[in-house]
Formats: structure tokens, C-alpha cells, sequence
């Protein structure tokens, strides 16, 4: 396989550091990986690999037949609510429009943003039901920043930061990485135009979520870290949603330090979140980013799952009672979590059962998570024969796999 990479690799013209940069690993790493010093375990890793050196089945890098139709993702993944947010986005006016008669209200603005921000935790549709609105909503937000002035513009701005936090959730592997970064730096922009450190702080929260997800685990932390400096000499005297987004940063950092494998500061960030949790009213839970006491168990079982520590994950996840956490989308994310979990233990039965509850959960949220989606692959590869059936109508569901 090593030979294979290094002749894909020079027959593009790619460079070691190039191509390791693109899997988000070191030089030194893709040097062993060539050479043969170093197998490739993780299927997240192989799809990254494969997407990078731009082959459509892994077969062709792995030498073995893939069962699984098309999986390699050459591109972003695709949904139809994309084209008018990217337009509503890219298209932003430079001056307020003449046929602005009525200025718009900030606190009805924020009235909608708050309730679609609702709907993406409620619904298992929740981006296309959520993409339909944030067209409306992004243009509106512009246009109130624009037409206000004073406290009624601060509204406006940080309205329109949660707008387009939103954007980058509900776009998450679906918007190119150009509308990714604009979104994400829009938000922080408006909210430090806002003077508003909670709403900064959300915002480096969401700036976080894309900087991992992008491969730069030191930038993610980097950033999340300033935001909790900017909040913690509030803390004491703090409403609830400041800290509730400060718990919420503490989280972050324990799943990028635990996806980069230290444990000790994985566990760190992670009890800071729970004495955060702790310190506030037991059926709290922050409106956009849901931290509370329930979101910090469901973290706790993807640092042991990212850690590799899938004993500790399952049982801690048999304590659990999803119902505690009113997002359908963690949830969902939950159940994913547990079939990872009984996937690095090797039952794949399990693995099949919870994924369907996850699918049943929240559709949307696993056809759009790559760490789902390649669950769903695996599985669809090395699923019992028995179980071959549910495997590919999994498959299929998921989008990883055409029907036979």
C-alpha cells in the first residue's frame, strides 16, 4: 500500500508535506506510511488519504476490492438548501437598499434566529428544514446592521453572529471551504463589532469546530483558549448562557485534545465543562451550543471513544438516558459514538442495531457526519453475512452506497 501512495502521490506531482498536510499528519508520518514502516488502520484516515490523492475507490490505494460504491468523497457532500445560502452569503449588499421603508426590529430578528436555532436541535430534518430559513435570515441580519445604529445595531450584530453560526452548522460538510471560513469569520467579526464577549465567545467556538474539522487541532485550541480567557474574569457575577458557553468551550478542548491522543488533557478540559455544568441549575441547557449537565456525559463517551477507550465508552454510555439531552441532533451524534465504540470492539452486530436507532434519531445528522458515514461503510464492508441485508439497506440510507 505504501508503494502505492508514494506512485500516486509523485504521478500528481505532490510533495510529502503537501499530501501529509492534506490528512492532517505529519511528513514523518506519510515517510513510514511509503515506506512501509506504518500501516493505515482508521477508514476516517483512508477516505482522507484517497480524497486528497483524488482516487474514486480505495481499492486502488488498499489493492483490495471495496464492496462499498462510492467511497471515496471527491467533494463536499451535497444538499439542495446549498445553492440559496451560498447565494444569500456570497451576494451581500455593500449599502443599505433604498426600498429599506421600515427598519427592521433587532429583537424580532432575534426572536427567529433563537427559534431556528430551536428547530436544528428538534427537528431530524434539521438542515433542510434550517437551510430554508438561513437564507432569509442571513439577508435580514445584513440589512438590520446596516439600517441601525446604537444598542439596537449591537442586537442586530449579534443576532446576526448566531445567524451565521448557524450557517456553518447546518453547512457542516456540505459548504465549500470557502463559504466555511467566510461564514465562520463573519460571525466572530459581527460579534466583536457587537462588543458582546459571550457571543465572541460563541463564535470562537464555532471558528474552533471548523479549524478541527479542517486538521488544525493547535489553531482549534488556540482559539477556544482566548475565548475562555475573554469570559473567565466574568464568571462569578456571569448570566447563565455566559457560562454555559464557557462550559461549552471547556468540552471542545477535551474532544480535540482526546482526537489528538492526550488523555490527561483530554480529562482536564472535560471536568472543568463538568464543574461548569455543575455550578448551574440542573435542567440548564445553553440554546445554541446545548452544554449543560447532559451534553457533558455525552462528551465524556466520545473523549473515551476518540481515546480508543471503548470499554469505558460503552458503559458509560449505558448510564446515559438520551432522553435527558433535548437535541435531536446530539442525540443522534450519541448513537453514533456507541457504534464506533462497539465497532473498535469488533461487534458489528452492535455496531448495525445502534446505528439504525441513530438513523431513526436523526436521519440528517447521519448522512451529513463523516464520522457516521464511515461507520455505516465499515460496515457495509465487514458486516456478518447474516447481516449483509441490514449492512447495505444502511448503507444506502446513509448515501454510501447505491442500491443493488
Amino acid at each position: 500500500m505504501g508503494e502505492r501512495i508514494r506512485a500516486l502521490r509523485e504521478s500528481r506531482g505532490m510533495s510529502r508535506p503537501v499530501l501529509a498536510q492534506q490528512c492532517g499528519r505529519g511528513v514523518e508520518w506519510l515517510k513510514k506510511v511509503e515506506l512501509g514502516e506504518r500501516q493505515i488502520d482508521s477508514y476516517t484516515l483512508l477516505l482522507r488519504l484517497a480524497a486528497a490523492l483524488q482516487v474514486p475507490d480505495l481499492s486502488v490505494i488498499t489493492g483490495a476490492a471495496s464492496d462499498v460504491t462510492a467511497p471515496v468523497p471527491l467533494g463536499r457532500l451535497n444538499h439542495p438548501s446549498l445553492p440559496a445560502i451560498w447565494a444569500a452569503v456570497m451576494t451581500r449588499p455593500l449599502a443599505v437598499s433604498v426600498q429599506q421603508q421600515v427598519p427592521p426590529d433587532a429583537g424580532r430578528l432575534q426572536g427567529r434566529v433563537d427559534e431556528a436555532w430551536r428547530l436544528w436541535h428538534t427537528s431530524e430534518h434539521n438542515r433542510t428544514e434550517v437551510g430554508a430559513l438561513l437564507p432569509g435570515l442571513i439577508r435580514d441580519g445584513e440589512a438590520a446592521t446596516r439600517a441601525l445604529d446604537g444598542q439596537d445595531r449591537r442586537r442586530a450584530l449579534v443576532a446576526l453572529s448566531d445567524v451565521y453560526r448557524l450557517t456553518g452548522q447546518a453547512t457542516a460538510y456540505v459548504a465549500p471551504a470557502e463559504l466555511a471560513w467566510v461564514v465562520a469569520d463573519r460571525a466572530l467579526t459581527a460579534a466583536q463589532d457587537a462588543d458582546d464577549p459571550a457571543a465572541i465567545a460563541a463564535s470562537a467556538w464555532n471558528m474552533g469546530n471548523i479549524l478541527r474539522e479542517t486538521s488544525y487541532p493547535e489553531d482549534a485550541l488556540r482559539v477556544v483558549t482566548e475565548a475562555s480567557d475573554l469570559l473567565r474574569p466574568h464568571l462569578d457575577t456571569a448570566p447563565d448562557d455566559w457560562r454555559g458557553v464557557y462550559g461549552a468551550l471547556q468540552l471542545h478542548a477535551a474532544v480535540t485534545h482526546a482526537r489528538e491522543g492526550a488523555e490527561g488533557d483530554a480529562w482536564r478540559y472535560w471536568e472543568r465543562g463538568n464543574q461548569v455544568a455543575k455550578s448551574l441549575p440542573v435542567s440548564y441547557v445553553h440554546p445554541s451550543t446545548v452544554f449543560g449537565r447532559a451534553n457533558c456525559d455525552f462528551h465524556a463517551v466520545s473523549v473515551h471513544t476518540d481515546l480508543m477507550r471503548s470499554g469505558q465508552a460503552l458503559n458509560m454510555a449505558d448510564e446515559i438516558d438520551p432522553e435527558t439531552m433535548p437535541s435531536v441532533e446530539r442525540q443522534a451524534r450519541l448513537w453514533v459514538e456507541v457504534a464506533r465504540g462497539h465497532l473498535q470492539r469488533g461487534d458489528r452486530t452492535a455496531a448495525l442495531m445502534v446505528m439504525k436507532i441513530a438513523c431513526e434519531t436523526g436521519i440528517e445528522t447521519v448522512q451529513y457526519t463523516p464520522s457516521a458515514r464511515g461507520v455505516a461503510a465499515e460496515l457495509w464492508r465487514k458486516a456478518p453475512r447474516a447481516l449483509r441485508p441490514e449492512a447495505q439497506r444502511l448503507a444506502e440510507t446513509v448515501g454510501v452506497s447505491a442500491p443493488s
